[in-house]
């Protein structure tokens, strides 16, 4: 059986103000012609379908106009929430457009109800678990903990104890959004930190012959069972080496993965990152290769120059987003505040500013947990209101 994963449309978005409806209408065009071109038998949607709880009504239009095509194809399409929807409102009207072949996993009440598709060989159990924020799903999983592993362990074990009541051979596949344990992060996705950790293990799904991951924006193979496709447009400047593509799977008679390739989406336009002081931006034949692209450039005069968009666009057009960072020596106390807060989280930055405050003393370990549980109400609550919306 032959599947297509990909996730993390997120309709609505845009790139730096630049409006994306148009390359993801062509992303989906492109979907739909290689659900036919390549005789795919089910398509599996990892979450992220939307930017936000409340998407404009253009993304909706969108999403309305895939789910009809992939149904007038026949193709089965099974479809999760991920943090960035509103459950709810992604779910809206799910057993009813379940007759069409379309199944909306939006609900953690459904986790152990599988979608069953069937071949020459068998069974195929398709499992959806929606994004699973912890502190609003502990109780009704009966994890024994609130944190990421404990109920991805919690939805799991419903997962396999549905698969083991199955005939002999049923061959299985779950779809989760998640941050799984050695996936490299981008700049684009949500935060989904509990307690300071937001990375569960791969192991967490050991037991389902193909686990569709969907969250992270970059294509991943965790292990040959275990893999993301990533976004299928770059929503960040830190994804400008990223290859946007889906996974074509070829699930075997016996389960195992016999085929996995990489079929690349259309690029509305290269990302380019570029450093350096003005004048040689300007200057460098190098970088004639950019002048179509989207820009990210990053200026590091020591001195900020004049008008410094307007001759950066009068080279590279698409300069969308400009950043200082001026050359200064290690010790110098000028040195970017930026580039000290590079690569560290909230939690981190708040850390290090208490211990400024009082001359350089940390904080202890009680201290340390009230700190993450306020990010953790902060985020919960935020969370909380979008699932109501």
């Amino acid at each position: 059986m032959r599947f297509l994963h990909t996730s993390d449309w997120h309709l609505g978005r845009s790139f730096h103000r630049v409006c994306l409806l148009d390359a993801q209408a062509a992303f989906l065009d492109h979907l739909v012609a290689t659900v036919h071109a390549r005789e795919v038998d089910a398509v599996l949607v990892a979450g992220d379908v939307y930017d936000r709880a409340v998407p404009p009504l253009p993304a909706v239009a969108l999403f309305d106009s895939a789910l009809h095509r992939l149904a007038e194809a026949g193709v089965p399409t099974v479809m999760i929430s991920g943090n960035h929807d509103s459950a709810r409102r992604l779910g809206v009207g799910a057993r009813l457009i379940e007759r069409a072949g379309i199944h909306l996993r939006t609900d953690p009440a459904g986790i152990g109800s599988p979608v069953v598709l069937r071949d020459a060989h068998g069974d195929v159990a398709l499992y959806g678990l929606p994004y699973l924020e912890p502190a609003l799903v502990r109780a009704a999983l009966g994890a024994e903990r609130t944190g990421h592993e404990a109920v991805l362990t919690a939805a799991m074990d419903r997962v396999r104890a549905d698969l083991a009541g199955r005939p002999a051979g049923t061959r299985s596949i779950v779809l989760a959004h998640a941050f799984v344990a050695g996936g490299a992060a981008s700049d684009s996705e949500r935060d989904i930190t509990v307690g300071g950790v937001s990375a569960v293990p791969a192991a967490v799904f050991d037991g389902v012959d193909y686990v569709a991951l969907g969250h992270l924006h970059g294509s991943q193979t965790l292990t040959p069972r275990v893999r993301y496709s990533g976004s299928p447009l770059a929503y960040s400047f830190s994804e400008a080496d990223h290859r946007k593509t889906m996974w074509l799977i070829d699930l075997g008679a016996d389960g195992a993965v016999e085929a996995a390739e990489r079929v690349d989406c259309p690029v509305p336009r290269p990302l380019a990152r570029i450093r350096g002081r003005l004048e040689d931006l300007l200057a460098d034949p190098a970088l004639a290769r950019h002048e179509d692209s989207w820009v990210e450039a990053t200026l590091t005069d020591p001195v900020r120059p004049a008008e410094p968009m307007a001759r950066l666009t009068a080279r590279f057009p698409h300069t969308l987003n400009l950043v200082f960072d001026p050359e200064r020596t290690a010790g110098d106390p000028h040195a970017s505040y930026a580039r000290r807060l590079r690569d560290r989280t909230d939690q981190q930055i708040a850390e290090d500013f208490v211990a400024h405050v009082r001359g350089g003393a940390g904080l202890d370990g009680a201290e340390r947990a009230i700190l993450y549980g306020a990010f953790d109400d902060v985020r919960v609550d935020t969370a909380g209101r979008e699932v109501g919306r």
